[in-house]
């Protein structure tokens, strides 16, 4: 069963494990579980597990989820739960994750892919994108378009 933009059931499961079944309690089914999710609170610790899953530093994924490094670190130090958009966000940017890399056959060539500069977005890098409002949005329709095959 596909939901837009690709994602399927079986990316929601996988989004699960990445992130961590002991922080995400409940099944995840479609991006408005995200938001419920993240209203009950979100232990910042699943920025590990998306960090260890894609091999991604500190650096870059304080820099996607537009927060410093230190508050990355005291957050998952401390246990804390995340605010519900950094929650949501994490969510997201996973989901373009798995999208990305079903597309392009691999974590690798997708991360290739998000590091060139990209004609349908004006000349910039998908990986740009990311940190900034729609951005994801904005990556996940171009890797659709990929997809089915438009030129982009």
């Amino acid at each position: 069963m596909k939901e837009s933009a690709g994602i399927t059931t079986e990316n929601f499961k996988q989004l699960r494990r990445i992130l961590g079944k002991k922080y995400l309690k409940t099944n995840v089914e479609s991006s408005y579980d995200f938001i419920n999710i993240a209203n009950k609170g979100v232990n910042a610790n699943i920025i590990k597990n998306f960090r260890k899953y894609f091999n991604l530093s500190l650096g870059d994924t304080a820099h996607m989820l537009n927060i410093s490094e230190p508050t990355v670190y005291r957050w998952t130090r401390s246990n804390k739960n995340l605010e519900r958009n950094y929650s949501v966000k994490l969510f997201e940017i996973t989901k373009l994750f798995l999208y990305g890399s079903d597309v392009f056959g691999g974590k690798e060539n997708f991360f290739k892919w998000l590091n060139l500069p990209n004609t349908a977005l004006g000349g910039m890098e998908p990986q740009e994108l990311i940190e900034i409002p729609e951005g994801i949005s904005k990556v996940s329709d171009i890797i659709g378009r990929i997809e089915h095959g438009v030129y982009s």
